[in-house]
């Protein structure tokens, strides 16, 4: 059977590094404000190393999200040549995003890759219980087991859960009360990260025309969310505040790097007479867009009637134009 073992060790040796490094410079292992801020900076950058570590992988899932961006125009005209036909019609784009090295999987790819922090930080959390002080973990002294195991984030277990029982914190000397209201502070601010990362993303570079694509980012942008709603009240405080600073850490990337490569513009319309005509713009900030009207143009200016030269004769408007016809009698 497949040990995940070495993931456990992983994630081990990285919270330990950084709680030596918060110790060495004089950060508290005693709670200050109900928290043991050692631990809590440790999961922090937990975050950071990881994401450091995938960063290459986050920059590679823009450019493909670019490349199938520009490749939008020519998936809809084989929507509309293939249409009523699925079977060609996913061969052909197959063949396409093969063609152009552009691989719609390419935009979960950095998210997959975290799942197994994400599952080793989960795993490890929950052996942190009275149940198992005095034992080892992974790598972990007894000592350092027994200090992660009384850790709090105000006066909560980083080990408790929003679903835990009032037996579970009394054990590990905590007011269940307290308890389910940082879990569940942390757990609506995991849900709201969660979705606005993705919103960032959407508004910046536009829904994708091919079925699929759509899909996929509905399911980022609307599924995800819905789904911590529920699964948030079996996950640990310590994974919660991980997962929130993960979501954090991912708005401040994604600001950057779309500030470095800007999403591409759309091509304007034209008029039946072949004129471009300006359509209003649609900007997203992070909590909404809005349209901006394009600027209306000036009306044209009335043409100056030149006057006489300097020195010029005045001109008899009634000799110039000639004598007038006598009249018939």
């Amino acid at each position: 059977m497949f040990s995940l073992d070495w993931i456990y060790y992983a994630i081990s040796w990285i919270l330990l590094t950084w709680h030596s490094a918060w110790d060495a410079i004089g950060v508290s292992v005693d709670a200050v404000i109900g928290t043991n801020w050692a631990w809590i900076l440790s999961i922090i950058f937990l975050v950071v190393t990881v994401r450091v570590i995938l960063f290459p992988v986050f920059v590679k899932q823009i450019k493909s999200q670019r490349a199938m961006q520009a490749l939008q125009p020519k998936v809809k005209e084989l929507q509309e040549k293939h249409k009523g036909d699925r079977e060609t019609l996913q061969k052909e784009m197959m063949e396409l995003y093969r063609k152009e090295k552009a691989n719609p999987l390419m935009g979960c790819l950095p998210m997959f890759l975290q799942i197994p922090v994400f599952l080793g930080l989960f795993h490890t959390l929950k052996r942190l219980n009275p149940d198992n002080q005095g034992k080892t973990l992974y790598g972990w002294t007894v000592e350092q087991f027994n200090s992660a195991s009384n850790a709090k984030l105000f006066s909560a277990p980083i080990s408790g859960k929003f679903g835990s029982t009032a037996a579970e914190m009394a054990a590990l000397g905590a007011n269940l009360t307290t308890v389910k209201i940082v879990a569940g502070v942390l757990v609506c601010i995991m849900i709201a990260t969660t979705y606005l990362t993705s919103r960032q993303m959407i508004l910046k570079t536009g829904w994708a025309e091919d079925p699929q694509q759509r899909m996929v980012q509905r399911l980022m942008l609307y599924g995800i969310p819905f789904s911590l709603l529920i699964s948030g009240a079996i996950f640990p405080i310590g994974v919660i505040i991980y997962w929130v600073t993960n979501n954090l850490f991912t708005l401040g990337q994604q600001q950057w790097v779309l500030r470095k490569f800007p999403p591409l513009v759309p091509p304007k319309k034209t008029s039946t007479a072949g004129k471009t005509t300006a359509q209003p713009v649609k900007t997203g900030g992070l909590l909404g867009r809005k349209t901006v009207q394009p600027a209306a143009k000036a009306p044209a200016a009335a043409p100056k009637v030149a006057g006489p030269k300097p020195g010029a004769k005045p001109v008899n408007p009634k000799k110039s134009g000639g004598r007038p016809a006598k009249r018939q009698g």
